[in-house]
């Protein structure tokens, strides 16, 4: 969610939650007035757990977060999905300040 930033990756989760979670934060962290989605998506090729979550935030892969060089087929769009309270929203995105802030919102990409 940085300015100007590409990606290498794309970022995807086997679990709901952590894909609402980047819905919601792509959302409060663009621009855009547009809500954010989720998708039901199936790699088309080899894909790697998250080094960003993995090990670091979390013990293991509990989140199921994976990235990927490769196409995403989407299968459907998730709809009707519900988001975080807007007081739990604004802890997230007060944590990511305070990360950024201090130089440690690194995105190993």
């Amino acid at each position: 969610y940085h300015e100007g930033r590409v990606s290498n990756h794309i970022y995807f989760s086997a679990l709901r939650e952590p894909a609402i979670w980047a819905a919601e934060l792509a959302e409060a962290l663009t621009a855009c007035d547009a809500r954010g989605r989720v998708y039901v998506v199936e790699p088309t090729g080899p894909f790697e757990d998250d080094p960003n979550v993995t090990n670091k935030k979390f013990p293991g892969n509990v989140t199921r977060s994976y990235r990927t060089r490769h196409p995403m087929r989407i299968v459907e769009e998730v709809r009707g999905w519900d988001g975080h309270a807007p007081e739990v929203l604004q802890e997230m995105l007060d944590n990511i300040a305070r990360l950024r802030a201090e130089g440690l919102d690194v995105i190993e990409d």
